[in-house]
Protein backbone atom coordinates (compact mmCIF):
# COMPACT_ATOMS: atom_id res chain seq x y z
CA UNK A 1 0.00 0.00 0.00
CA UNK A 2 2.65 2.05 0.19
CA UNK A 3 3.90 1.90 -2.90
CA UNK A 4 0.66 3.64 -4.15
CA UNK A 5 0.38 6.16 -1.90
CA UNK A 6 4.15 7.14 -2.69
CA UNK A 7 3.45 7.14 -5.98
CA UNK A 8 -0.16 9.21 -5.73
CA UNK A 9 1.67 11.89 -3.51
CA UNK A 10 4.43 12.10 -6.12
CA UNK A 11 1.83 13.25 -8.97
CA UNK A 12 3.12 9.75 -10.89
CA UNK A 13 0.01 8.67 -11.34
CA UNK A 14 0.31 7.31 -14.77
CA UNK A 15 2.52 4.41 -12.51
CA UNK A 16 -0.30 3.00 -10.44
CA UNK A 17 -1.12 0.81 -13.65
CA UNK A 18 1.94 -1.13 -13.18
CA UNK A 19 2.08 -1.61 -9.36
CA UNK A 20 0.77 -4.27 -7.34
CA UNK A 21 -2.66 -4.23 -6.00
CA UNK A 22 -2.27 -5.87 -2.11
CA UNK A 23 -3.95 -8.97 -1.34
CA UNK A 24 -5.53 -7.01 2.18
CA UNK A 25 -6.82 -3.55 2.86
CA UNK A 26 -7.83 -2.02 5.98
CA UNK A 27 -11.54 -0.88 6.29
CA UNK A 28 -13.89 0.23 9.07
CA UNK A 29 -16.44 -2.87 9.66
CA UNK A 30 -19.85 -3.85 11.57
CA UNK A 31 -19.38 -7.24 11.84
CA UNK A 32 -22.56 -9.90 12.06
CA UNK A 33 -21.86 -11.72 14.83
CA UNK A 34 -22.70 -8.48 17.18
CA UNK A 35 -25.71 -7.15 15.78
CA UNK A 36 -27.30 -7.76 19.16
CA UNK A 37 -24.88 -5.63 20.88
CA UNK A 38 -27.19 -2.74 22.28
CA UNK A 39 -30.22 -5.00 22.05
CA UNK A 40 -32.29 -2.94 25.24
CA UNK A 41 -30.48 -0.15 24.70
CA UNK A 42 -32.03 3.34 23.68
CA UNK A 43 -30.98 4.88 20.23
CA UNK A 44 -29.06 8.11 21.70
CA UNK A 45 -26.99 5.83 24.05
CA UNK A 46 -25.88 3.04 21.65
CA UNK A 47 -21.85 3.99 20.75
CA UNK A 48 -20.70 3.62 17.23
CA UNK A 49 -17.13 3.38 18.78
CA UNK A 50 -18.22 -0.26 20.42
CA UNK A 51 -19.48 -1.30 17.00
CA UNK A 52 -17.41 -0.14 14.29
CA UNK A 53 -13.72 -1.72 13.71
CA UNK A 54 -10.71 -1.02 11.68
CA UNK A 55 -9.75 -4.80 9.86
CA UNK A 56 -7.55 -6.05 7.75
CA UNK A 57 -10.12 -7.78 4.96
CA UNK A 58 -9.25 -9.46 1.56
CA UNK A 59 -9.10 -6.84 -1.38
CA UNK A 60 -12.11 -7.70 -4.39
CA UNK A 61 -10.84 -7.86 -8.17
CA UNK A 62 -12.45 -5.38 -10.21
CA UNK A 63 -15.32 -7.43 -12.12
CA UNK A 64 -17.40 -6.22 -15.59
CA UNK A 65 -18.32 -2.38 -15.45
CA UNK A 66 -16.36 -2.12 -11.82
CA UNK A 67 -13.38 -0.12 -10.50
CA UNK A 68 -11.08 -0.29 -7.49
CA UNK A 69 -10.57 3.12 -6.17
CA UNK A 70 -7.20 3.71 -3.89
CA UNK A 71 -9.41 6.34 -1.32
CA UNK A 72 -7.45 8.98 0.04
CA UNK A 73 -10.10 10.77 2.04
CA UNK A 74 -14.09 9.86 3.03
CA UNK A 75 -16.68 11.33 4.71
CA UNK A 76 -19.58 10.37 7.50
CA UNK A 77 -23.18 10.42 6.50
CA UNK A 78 -25.84 9.25 8.66
CA UNK A 79 -26.44 5.85 6.72
CA UNK A 80 -23.34 4.89 8.74
CA UNK A 81 -24.93 5.84 11.79
CA UNK A 82 -27.64 3.77 11.20
CA UNK A 83 -25.45 0.82 9.72
CA UNK A 84 -23.39 0.93 13.70
CA UNK A 85 -26.04 1.25 15.28
CA UNK A 86 -28.16 -1.71 13.84
CA UNK A 87 -31.08 0.68 13.19
CA UNK A 88 -33.19 0.18 11.89
CA UNK A 89 -32.25 -2.74 11.01
CA UNK A 90 -28.98 -4.96 10.22
CA UNK A 91 -27.43 -3.78 6.81
CA UNK A 92 -26.40 -7.59 6.34
CA UNK A 93 -29.91 -8.38 5.07
CA UNK A 94 -29.35 -5.95 2.16
CA UNK A 95 -25.88 -7.58 1.46
CA UNK A 96 -27.66 -11.01 1.44
CA UNK A 97 -30.29 -10.01 -1.22
CA UNK A 98 -28.11 -8.24 -2.93
CA UNK A 99 -25.90 -11.44 -2.98
CA UNK A 100 -28.37 -13.39 -4.35
CA UNK A 101 -28.52 -11.60 -7.21
CA UNK A 102 -25.18 -12.69 -9.37
CA UNK A 103 -22.09 -14.70 -8.92
CA UNK A 104 -20.60 -11.46 -9.16
CA UNK A 105 -22.47 -9.99 -6.66
CA UNK A 106 -22.36 -12.83 -3.84
CA UNK A 107 -18.95 -11.41 -2.76
CA UNK A 108 -21.04 -8.43 -1.25
CA UNK A 109 -22.61 -10.82 1.20
CA UNK A 110 -19.87 -11.31 3.82
CA UNK A 111 -19.82 -11.98 7.49
CA UNK A 112 -18.06 -8.10 7.66
CA UNK A 113 -19.66 -4.72 6.51
CA UNK A 114 -16.74 -2.28 4.84
CA UNK A 115 -19.15 0.58 5.44
CA UNK A 116 -19.33 4.27 4.15
CA UNK A 117 -21.04 6.30 0.75
CA UNK A 118 -17.96 9.33 0.16
CA UNK A 119 -14.93 8.93 -1.10
CA UNK A 120 -12.02 10.63 -3.15
CA UNK A 121 -9.41 9.11 -4.49
CA UNK A 122 -7.56 7.58 -7.39
CA UNK A 123 -8.30 4.63 -9.70
CA UNK A 124 -6.16 1.70 -9.64
CA UNK A 125 -7.43 -0.60 -11.60
CA UNK A 126 -11.07 -1.39 -13.80
CA UNK A 127 -12.67 -4.41 -14.73
CA UNK A 128 -14.03 -5.10 -18.05
CA UNK A 129 -16.12 -2.87 -20.05
CA UNK A 130 -14.96 0.01 -18.51
CA UNK A 131 -13.71 2.39 -21.04
CA UNK A 132 -13.89 6.12 -19.42
CA UNK A 133 -12.33 5.91 -16.65
CA UNK A 134 -8.12 4.56 -16.18
CA UNK A 135 -5.76 3.81 -13.59
CA UNK A 136 -4.02 7.31 -12.35
CA UNK A 137 -7.39 9.04 -12.96
CA UNK A 138 -8.32 11.71 -9.35
CA UNK A 139 -12.34 10.79 -8.54
CA UNK A 140 -15.17 11.42 -6.34
CA UNK A 141 -17.61 8.51 -6.54
CA UNK A 142 -21.34 9.05 -6.05
CA UNK A 143 -23.55 6.52 -3.70
CA UNK A 144 -25.91 5.35 -6.37
CA UNK A 145 -25.23 1.90 -7.41
CA UNK A 146 -27.88 0.49 -10.45
CA UNK A 147 -28.25 -2.84 -12.23
CA UNK A 148 -29.93 -1.19 -14.88
CA UNK A 149 -31.11 -4.26 -16.54
CA UNK A 150 -34.75 -3.25 -15.70
CA UNK A 151 -36.73 -0.26 -18.61
CA UNK A 152 -37.53 1.54 -14.87
CA UNK A 153 -34.37 2.75 -14.86
CA UNK A 154 -33.47 4.23 -17.76
CA UNK A 155 -35.72 7.22 -17.52
CA UNK A 156 -34.71 8.25 -13.92
CA UNK A 157 -31.87 5.69 -12.42
CA UNK A 158 -33.25 6.25 -9.11
CA UNK A 159 -36.10 4.15 -9.88
CA UNK A 160 -33.96 1.43 -10.93
CA UNK A 161 -35.66 -1.57 -9.04
CA UNK A 162 -32.40 -2.83 -7.90
CA UNK A 163 -30.97 0.56 -7.36
CA UNK A 164 -28.91 0.95 -3.97
CA UNK A 165 -26.64 3.09 -1.74
CA UNK A 166 -23.42 2.02 -1.85
CA UNK A 167 -21.37 1.04 1.11
CA UNK A 168 -24.90 1.21 3.13
CA UNK A 169 -26.81 -1.50 0.62
CA UNK A 170 -23.71 -3.19 -0.54
CA UNK A 171 -19.76 -3.61 0.60
CA UNK A 172 -16.78 -2.63 -0.29
CA UNK A 173 -17.21 1.23 1.25
CA UNK A 174 -16.03 4.07 1.11
CA UNK A 175 -14.54 4.10 5.03
CA UNK A 176 -11.62 2.46 4.18
CA UNK A 177 -7.88 2.49 1.84
CA UNK A 178 -9.62 0.82 -1.19
CA UNK A 179 -13.32 0.29 -2.19
CA UNK A 180 -14.71 -1.41 -5.27
CA UNK A 181 -17.21 1.43 -7.21
CA UNK A 182 -19.38 0.61 -10.36
CA UNK A 183 -17.65 3.04 -13.37
CA UNK A 184 -21.11 4.70 -13.41
CA UNK A 185 -20.52 5.93 -9.72
CA UNK A 186 -17.76 8.00 -10.30
CA UNK A 187 -17.01 11.65 -11.20
CA UNK A 188 -13.57 13.90 -11.78
CA UNK A 189 -12.16 15.13 -8.57
CA UNK A 190 -12.31 19.28 -8.45
CA UNK A 191 -8.52 19.72 -9.02
CA UNK A 192 -8.84 22.73 -6.34
CA UNK A 193 -10.23 20.99 -3.58
CA UNK A 194 -7.91 18.84 -0.82
CA UNK A 195 -9.01 15.76 -0.39
CA UNK A 196 -10.88 15.54 2.38
CA UNK A 197 -12.64 18.23 1.18
CA UNK A 198 -13.75 16.74 -2.60
CA UNK A 199 -14.92 13.59 -0.31
CA UNK A 200 -16.92 15.60 1.80
CA UNK A 201 -19.57 16.76 -0.65
CA UNK A 202 -20.88 13.60 -2.54
CA UNK A 203 -24.22 12.15 -0.75
CA UNK A 204 -25.13 14.89 1.31
CA UNK A 205 -24.86 17.51 -1.97
CA UNK A 206 -26.23 14.74 -4.60
CA UNK A 207 -29.48 14.17 -2.26
CA UNK A 208 -29.46 17.99 -1.39
CA UNK A 209 -29.78 18.90 -5.07
CA UNK A 210 -32.30 16.24 -6.07
CA UNK A 211 -34.72 17.11 -3.37
CA UNK A 212 -34.75 20.83 -3.91
CA UNK A 213 -33.21 21.79 -7.12
CA UNK A 214 -34.56 18.83 -9.82
CA UNK A 215 -37.27 18.57 -10.77
CA UNK A 216 -37.62 15.24 -9.72
CA UNK A 217 -37.93 16.95 -6.19
CA UNK A 218 -39.34 20.36 -5.46
CA UNK A 219 -38.11 22.15 -8.47
CA UNK A 220 -37.58 25.28 -6.62
CA UNK A 221 -37.90 28.80 -8.76
CA UNK A 222 -36.02 32.35 -8.24
CA UNK A 223 -38.10 33.96 -5.53
CA UNK A 224 -39.68 30.71 -3.44
CA UNK A 225 -39.31 30.68 0.51
CA UNK A 226 -37.36 27.18 1.56
CA UNK A 227 -37.87 26.28 5.30
CA UNK A 228 -34.66 24.46 5.86
CA UNK A 229 -34.39 22.59 8.91
CA UNK A 230 -30.89 21.35 10.26
CA UNK A 231 -29.39 24.36 7.86
CA UNK A 232 -26.14 24.31 9.27
CA UNK A 233 -26.04 20.20 9.44
CA UNK A 234 -24.33 18.16 6.40
CA UNK A 235 -27.15 17.98 4.48
CA UNK A 236 -29.33 21.40 5.33
CA UNK A 237 -25.81 23.23 4.76
CA UNK A 238 -26.27 22.16 0.85
CA UNK A 239 -29.47 22.79 0.90
CA UNK A 240 -29.08 26.78 1.89
CA UNK A 241 -26.43 26.91 -0.39
CA UNK A 242 -28.76 26.10 -3.29
CA UNK A 243 -31.18 27.87 -2.33
CA UNK A 244 -29.32 31.04 -1.89
CA UNK A 245 -27.26 30.13 -4.96
CA UNK A 246 -30.33 29.41 -6.73
CA UNK A 247 -32.33 32.67 -6.00
CA UNK A 248 -34.42 31.75 -3.11
CA UNK A 249 -35.04 32.80 0.32
CA UNK A 250 -33.52 30.39 3.07
CA UNK A 251 -35.30 30.86 6.39
CA UNK A 252 -32.85 28.35 8.70
CA UNK A 253 -34.20 26.29 11.71
CA UNK A 254 -31.09 25.94 13.79
CA UNK A 255 -30.56 24.01 17.45
CA UNK A 256 -27.71 26.83 19.16
CA UNK A 257 -26.77 30.04 18.57
CA UNK A 258 -23.31 28.72 17.01
CA UNK A 259 -25.48 27.10 14.60
CA UNK A 260 -27.08 30.39 13.62
CA UNK A 261 -24.19 32.00 13.39
CA UNK A 262 -22.87 29.49 10.65
CA UNK A 263 -26.03 29.95 8.62
CA UNK A 264 -24.73 33.35 8.62
CA UNK A 265 -21.34 32.74 7.77
CA UNK A 266 -23.22 31.17 4.40
CA UNK A 267 -25.36 34.10 3.67
CA UNK A 268 -28.73 33.57 5.22
CA UNK A 269 -30.44 36.21 7.31
CA UNK A 270 -33.88 35.19 7.92
CA UNK A 271 -32.95 32.12 11.14
CA UNK A 272 -34.81 30.51 13.90
CA UNK A 273 -33.20 28.93 16.84
CA UNK A 274 -36.02 26.39 17.63
CA UNK A 275 -33.74 25.77 20.96
CA UNK A 276 -33.87 29.50 22.29
CA UNK A 277 -37.79 29.99 21.29
CA UNK A 278 -38.51 26.74 23.48
CA UNK A 279 -40.52 24.88 20.24
CA UNK A 280 -41.84 21.91 21.31
CA UNK A 281 -43.76 20.40 18.86
CA UNK A 282 -44.39 17.17 20.91
CA UNK A 283 -46.54 16.91 24.31
CA UNK A 284 -45.76 13.59 24.62
CA UNK A 285 -44.70 10.43 22.87
CA UNK A 286 -48.11 10.22 21.62
CA UNK A 287 -49.81 13.80 20.78
CA UNK A 288 -48.68 16.83 18.86
CA UNK A 289 -49.10 20.23 20.34
CA UNK A 290 -50.62 22.28 17.26
CA UNK A 291 -50.46 25.44 18.93
CA UNK A 292 -46.67 25.13 18.86
CA UNK A 293 -47.36 24.70 14.50
CA UNK A 294 -49.24 27.82 14.48
CA UNK A 295 -46.51 29.68 16.66
CA UNK A 296 -43.58 28.17 14.35
CA UNK A 297 -45.67 29.37 11.56
CA UNK A 298 -46.54 32.77 13.05
CA UNK A 299 -42.62 33.62 13.27
CA UNK A 300 -41.30 32.52 9.54
CA UNK A 301 -44.05 34.78 8.65
CA UNK A 302 -42.38 37.62 10.94
CA UNK A 303 -39.06 37.13 9.14
CA UNK A 304 -40.29 36.98 5.95
CA UNK A 305 -42.53 39.81 6.06
CA UNK A 306 -45.84 37.46 5.83
CA UNK A 307 -44.58 34.59 3.11
CA UNK A 308 -45.15 31.27 4.28
CA UNK A 309 -42.90 28.75 2.96
CA UNK A 310 -42.91 27.53 -0.71
CA UNK A 311 -41.06 24.75 0.27
CA UNK A 312 -40.31 22.84 3.33
CA UNK A 313 -36.92 21.24 2.84
CA UNK A 314 -37.55 18.07 5.48
CA UNK A 315 -35.08 15.34 6.53
CA UNK A 316 -35.94 14.96 10.82
CA UNK A 317 -38.78 13.31 10.40
CA UNK A 318 -41.27 12.21 12.95
CA UNK A 319 -40.11 14.99 15.20
CA UNK A 320 -41.17 17.98 13.20
CA UNK A 321 -42.95 16.58 10.10
CA UNK A 322 -46.39 17.51 11.63
CA UNK A 323 -45.14 21.13 11.78
CA UNK A 324 -43.46 21.25 8.10
CA UNK A 325 -46.99 20.48 6.74
CA UNK A 326 -48.90 23.16 8.56
CA UNK A 327 -46.38 25.80 7.90
CA UNK A 328 -46.11 25.31 3.88
CA UNK A 329 -48.09 27.47 2.61
CA UNK A 330 -51.40 26.68 0.46
CA UNK A 331 -49.96 24.73 -2.75
CA UNK A 332 -46.58 24.68 -0.93
CA UNK A 333 -44.48 21.09 -1.27
CA UNK A 334 -42.92 19.54 1.97
CA UNK A 335 -39.92 17.59 -0.06
CA UNK A 336 -38.56 14.57 2.53
CA UNK A 337 -35.62 12.34 2.69
CA UNK A 338 -34.13 10.30 5.67
CA UNK A 339 -35.97 10.71 8.50
CA UNK A 340 -33.25 10.79 10.87
CA UNK A 341 -35.79 11.48 14.16
CA UNK A 342 -37.62 8.67 13.46
CA UNK A 343 -39.84 7.24 9.72
CA UNK A 344 -43.29 7.08 11.70
CA UNK A 345 -44.59 10.35 10.45
CA UNK A 346 -47.73 11.98 11.83
CA UNK A 347 -49.32 15.06 10.40
CA UNK A 348 -52.92 16.73 10.39
CA UNK A 349 -54.10 15.93 7.27
CA UNK A 350 -57.00 18.70 6.95
CA UNK A 351 -53.42 21.14 6.27
CA UNK A 352 -52.30 19.30 3.56
CA UNK A 353 -55.37 18.09 1.07
CA UNK A 354 -57.72 21.62 1.82
CA UNK A 355 -54.69 23.53 1.40
CA UNK A 356 -53.78 21.61 -1.98
CA UNK A 357 -50.01 20.72 -0.91
CA UNK A 358 -47.73 18.28 -1.73
CA UNK A 359 -45.33 15.59 0.01
CA UNK A 360 -42.45 14.59 -1.90
CA UNK A 361 -40.36 11.66 -1.63
CA UNK A 362 -36.67 11.80 -2.62
CA UNK A 363 -33.97 9.69 -1.83
CA UNK A 364 -29.96 10.50 -3.07
CA UNK A 365 -30.11 11.25 -6.75
CA UNK A 366 -29.26 9.87 -10.11
CA UNK A 367 -26.30 10.01 -12.09
CA UNK A 368 -27.39 13.26 -13.73
CA UNK A 369 -28.25 14.99 -10.88
CA UNK A 370 -25.24 13.98 -8.85
CA UNK A 371 -23.18 15.24 -11.74
CA UNK A 372 -24.66 18.73 -11.87
CA UNK A 373 -23.93 18.68 -8.43
CA UNK A 374 -20.59 17.97 -8.38
CA UNK A 375 -20.16 20.26 -11.23
CA UNK A 376 -21.27 23.05 -8.94
CA UNK A 377 -18.76 22.54 -6.55
CA UNK A 378 -16.54 21.81 -9.42
CA UNK A 379 -17.48 25.79 -10.57
CA UNK A 380 -16.68 27.02 -7.26
CA UNK A 381 -20.67 28.01 -6.70
CA UNK A 382 -21.07 25.24 -3.90
CA UNK A 383 -17.89 24.97 -1.37
CA UNK A 384 -18.08 22.05 1.26
CA UNK A 385 -18.91 22.72 4.40
CA UNK A 386 -16.85 20.56 6.23
CA UNK A 387 -16.35 21.40 10.03
CA UNK A 388 -13.89 18.41 11.06
CA UNK A 389 -11.62 15.66 9.55
CA UNK A 390 -10.45 12.21 11.95
CA UNK A 391 -7.83 9.84 10.68
CA UNK A 392 -9.43 6.33 9.57
CA UNK A 393 -8.73 4.94 13.02
CA UNK A 394 -10.74 7.11 14.78
CA UNK A 395 -13.50 6.55 11.98
CA UNK A 396 -16.00 5.44 15.45
CA UNK A 397 -15.51 8.21 17.00
CA UNK A 398 -16.44 10.89 14.05
CA UNK A 399 -19.84 8.47 13.23
CA UNK A 400 -20.70 9.25 17.14
CA UNK A 401 -20.04 13.04 16.62
CA UNK A 402 -23.10 12.98 13.66
CA UNK A 403 -24.88 10.01 16.10
CA UNK A 404 -25.00 12.56 19.03
CA UNK A 405 -25.95 15.77 16.56
CA UNK A 406 -22.20 17.58 18.01
CA UNK A 407 -20.61 17.87 14.69
CA UNK A 408 -21.74 20.63 12.42
CA UNK A 409 -21.51 20.15 8.59
CA UNK A 410 -20.15 17.21 7.22
CA UNK A 411 -17.42 15.12 8.83
CA UNK A 412 -14.05 13.49 6.91
CA UNK A 413 -12.00 11.23 7.42
CA UNK A 414 -8.43 10.24 6.07
CA UNK A 415 -7.79 7.08 4.40
CA UNK A 416 -4.12 7.00 2.80
CA UNK A 417 -3.87 10.75 2.66
CA UNK A 418 -0.98 10.71 5.60
CA UNK A 419 -2.13 14.66 6.48
CA UNK A 420 -5.03 17.25 5.52
CA UNK A 421 -4.25 19.72 2.89
CA UNK A 422 -2.92 17.57 0.20
CA UNK A 423 -4.69 16.58 -3.20
CA UNK A 424 -5.55 19.89 -4.71
CA UNK A 425 -3.90 19.74 -8.51
CA UNK A 426 -4.85 23.71 -9.78
CA UNK A 427 -4.02 25.92 -7.08
CA UNK A 428 -4.37 28.86 -9.26
CA UNK A 429 -8.25 27.95 -9.07
CA UNK A 430 -8.08 27.56 -5.22
CA UNK A 431 -6.53 30.88 -4.90
CA UNK A 432 -9.63 31.97 -6.88
CA UNK A 433 -12.08 30.50 -4.37
CA UNK A 434 -10.13 30.58 -1.61
CA UNK A 435 -11.91 33.15 0.31
CA UNK A 436 -15.32 31.14 0.23
CA UNK A 437 -13.26 27.74 0.55
CA UNK A 438 -12.17 29.31 4.11
CA UNK A 439 -15.61 30.63 5.09
CA UNK A 440 -17.41 27.75 4.42
CA UNK A 441 -14.28 24.96 5.60
CA UNK A 442 -15.91 26.22 9.22
CA UNK A 443 -19.10 25.08 8.56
Amino acid sequence: MQEILDAILADQHEALGGLDVPEHYRGVTVHADETEMFAGIPTREKDPRKSLHLDEVPTPEPGPGEALVAVMASAVNYNTVWTSIFEPMPTFGFLQRYGKLSPLTKRHDLPYHVVGSDLAGVVLRTGPGVNLWKPGDQVVAHCLSVELESPDGHDDTMMDPQQRIWGFETNFGGLAELALVKSSQLLPKPRHLTWEEAASPGLVNSTAYRQLVSRNGANMKQGDTVLIWGASGGLGSYATQFTLNGGGIPVCVVSSPEKAAICRKMGAELIIDRSADGYRFWKDEHSQDAKEWKRLGARIRELTGGDDPDIVFEHPGRETFGASVYVARRGGTIVTCASTSGYEHTFDNRYLWMNLKRIIGSHFANYRESYEANRLIDKGLIHPTLSKVYPLAETGQAVTDVHTNSHQGKVGVLALAPAEGLGVSDPEKRAKHLDAINRFRGV
